[in-house]
């Protein structure tokens, strides 16, 4: 059986603990805490340290999925979950350009970390969307051979083919 380490990562409320959950075959460890905006009041949750989920994917190869805090206060955690990954999804939120500037750190930071293939997943994005899809991938400076994937983060079939993809690319690197 082959095991291949996945990062899921991407900035703040990009979706990507609703992306592992949407397609783990284990019940996902999850460390979301309760934030609260400028005002104090409640404004969701966020991961603080990491979320983990599994899916296999043949009789041979299995993902460990490892979801990444999405701010850069919990970028410490980014470090020790880059180890020995053979791949990561950027995860963006195509509703949120605030965050694309985010999204250029964390790619820049991934790849400094280790040089292993990626893809982009944008969240909230219909896939016949090719305006927005352009959008973001000028926002967020990706090179034409990066894959840009549209993907809906609750739905498994969607959040599968950006893992098949992924996974793709790390078979092609490795020849």
């Amino acid at each position: 059986m082959q095991s291949v380490k996945v990062v899921v990562t991407g900035p703040f409320n990009a979706g990507k603990t609703t992306f592992i959950k949407a397609v783990s075959e284990i019940t996902v460890l999850s460390t979301e805490r309760q934030v609260s905006d400028a005002s104090g009041e409640g404004a969701g949750e966020t991961t603080v340290a990491m979320d983990f989920g599994r899916i296999t994917v043949s009789d041979d190869v299995v993902l460990y999925l490892f979801g990444t805090p999405g701010q850069e206060r919990f970028s410490f955690m980014w470090e020790t979950l880059s180890e020995g990954m053979l791949g990561f999804v950027l995860m963006v939120d195509a509703d949120d350009p605030g965050s694309f500037e985010d999204a250029k750190s964390m790619i820049a930071f991934f790849r400094g970390m280790s040089d292993v293939p990626f893809v982009v997943a944008a969240n909230k994005v219909a896939a016949t969307d090719q305006k927005t899809l352009r959008s973001v991938r000028s926002a967020i400076s990706l090179d034409t051979e990066i894959p840009l994937f549209a993907v809906d983060a609750r739905d498994k079939d969607s959040v599968k083919a950006v893992l098949l993809g992924l996974l793709y690319r790390i078979l092609d690197s490795m020849e």
